[in-house]
């Protein structure tokens, strides 16, 4: 951030690579607190462990600015081709909406923190 970075991007790159570390969703609360404190302007994006339109409502609600979306999509496109990655994007923003419409959320911009409760915080106090 200190070198210009519009934005940080909270991911395990496809795996947790030692035993006992957190999830990124578990992970995020915290890194969004701290880059939120100390650099405002800037924002927050996410991937890794994202399956579903809930979690990337998740996600959104927890800070992040943008949410990345990488095996589903590689899957549909495994099963489908292009058509099968066209009907993952429709499932996952079907999912999206419905998790929205459940929450009383109208817009992307309705998601707020307590939409949710993360199991865990890691850092979250600290900041």
């Amino acid at each position: 951030m200190l070198a210009g970075a519009s934005a940080i991007m909270v991911s395990n790159h496809g795996g947790r690579q030692m035993d006992g570390d957190p999830a990124t969703i578990e992970a995020l609360p915290g890194i969004v607190n701290a880059v939120k404190k100390f650099f405002p302007r800037r924002d927050v994006y996410m991937d890794s462990g994202v399956r579903s339109g809930q979690d990337v409502f998740k996600a959104i609600a927890l800070g992040a600015k943008m949410v990345f979306i990488g095996r589903p999509i590689m899957w549909g496109l495994a099963l489908g081709g292009a058509k099968g990655v066209n009907n993952v994007m429709n499932i996952l923003r079907n999912e999206f909406n419905e998790t929205m419409l459940l929450s009383g959320a109208s817009n992307v911009n309705q998601i707020k923190r307590d939409h949710v409760i993360p199991k865990v915080s890691i850092g979250a106090e600290q900041f």
